[in-house]
Parts: structure tokens; sequence; C-alpha cells
């Protein structure tokens, strides 16, 4: 590979409703572009529920390991899934987890962009910090703006809301930049000063 690829590596982030509603849009930015990473496309739109279930998984296993998860945090925290949701199904669960995700997702604008630079995929999520706001480390995005978890969601019945979401793969971030941009995403090409030169 060369280094030319290596510096091209592209990733998609999504600003969630939260991080739009908490003014930390040019915060995200910033963080990234601070370890070297370009902008390369960037649209603040307000999705469709179509968009967003399409967005996430709907194979069982998926939608099952989604339940799974819930089922745990429950336990975890002397929670009767049954009691709260009126099933202990994980899959019953899951289904309802992935609706409450749906409309966390619409219920504000969001912010969806291309982040290119040197390992873009890993370096994106080091500096988003772990998915679970309440163990990410102070100094990521979600460490210093977030704190929710899913003990509390799952009681509220709604979605954890940590700020942002960032593919996890190269081959998920090349499939959620198809996704929400579309076959020619806008991707601009510029050169920044001090990292590209």
């Amino acid at each position: 590979m060369s280094s030319l690829n290596l510096k091209e590596e592209k990733t998609f982030v999504l600003i969630k409703p939260d991080g739009v509603r908490k003014g930390l849009i040019g915060e995200v930015i910033k963080r990234f572009e601070q370890r070297d990473l370009k902008i390369v496309a960037l649209e603040m739109f307000q999705p469709t529920k179509e968009q967003i279930d399409d967005h996430y998984p709907k194979d069982e296993k998926w939608i099952n390991r989604l339940g799974e998860k819930s089922v745990a945090t429950y336990q975890k925290y002397g929670m009767d899934p049954k009691k709260e949701l009126g099933t202990d199904s994980t899959m019953e669960i899951g289904t309802m987890v992935r609706g409450w995700l749906v409309d966390y997702m619409v219920s504000a604008p969001l912010v969806r962009m291309v982040v290119q630079g040197i390992h873009a995929v890993d370096m994106v999520r080091k500096v988003s910090g772990e998915t679970m706001p309440y163990l990410a480390d102070m100094g990521t995005i979600r460490g210093d703006y977030s704190n929710d978890s899913p003990a509390l969601a799952n009681a509220e019945h709604r979605a954890v809301m940590n700020l942002l979401h960032a593919s996890e793969t190269a081959e998920e971030a090349e499939h959620e930049v198809l996704h929400w941009f579309g076959e020619n995403p806008p991707v601009f090409s510029y050169k920044r000063f001090g990292v590209d030169e």
C-alpha cells in the first residue's frame, strides 16, 4: 500500500441529535482537525424515518444482540425487563430498542461528514471515545461532553444519547458514505497546511 493511500483513508461520521442540540458541531470538527484529519464532505440535514431505518441493520441476529445487551443491563442493575417492558424476550426487546434508536435519530437534524486521513477509521473512533458515554475517557468527545448509560436509557424507554456515530471498519465506512451521500458523494480534495505538504 502506498503512503498516498494511507493518507486518503476515509471514514463516515454522523453527529446525532444530542450533539447538534448541545451545539457541538464545531467542537467535533475541531477535535478531528486537531488530529490532522480533514473534513472532505459535510452537510446538515433532517433525516427521514426510512433513511434511519435503512441505516440500522434489520437482521434478526443484530436485533437479538440489542435485546441481549438490554437484558444484561437490566440484570446488572437489578431491574426486571418483564416488569419494565412487558417481556423478557431478547428479540422483542431488541425490536423495541431499534425503534427507540429510529425515534431518537429523527428527533433533530443530523450532520453527516466524510473524514479523511491516516488511519481515519481508527483515529476518529479513538477521538470519539467509547460508545457508552459513561465509559468514555476524559479527553475524548464523549468523555468530555456526554454522560448517559444503557440502564437509564432502558428505564426511560429511549436510545442511549452518545453524540455521534463513527464507522467501525473501512468497509462499514464505504457502505455508510454510499448510503448517506449517494453514488457520487461531494468529496472535496485539498491540501492542509503542515499536514499534506
